[in-house]
């Protein structure tokens, strides 16, 4: 699939630049970009729903426990 962007000259040049300086495609560069800031935002919701869910049940385990609850040695 082919997507079309509009960016400024000034925008362009940047991440023009910032490819070559990378040794990267300007299509690896883009897509790579957008990949991060997707999976930034469910880390981030993933975050908040965590701790959402501790605030309301605030028990938490050792290591130790953990381990002798899964039965790992």
């Amino acid at each position: 699939m082919t997507i079309s962007v509009r960016l400024s000259d000034k925008d362009t040049e940047l991440i023009r630049a910032y490819a070559e300086l990378k040794n990267i495609s300007l299509s690896d560069l883009v897509r790579n970009a957008v990949l991060e800031k997707i999976e930034n935002e469910f880390d981030l919701e993933s975050y908040n729903q965590a701790m959402k869910e501790y605030k309301n049940n605030p028990k938490t385990y050792t290591m130790e426990e953990v381990k002798k609850e899964l039965e790992i040695d």
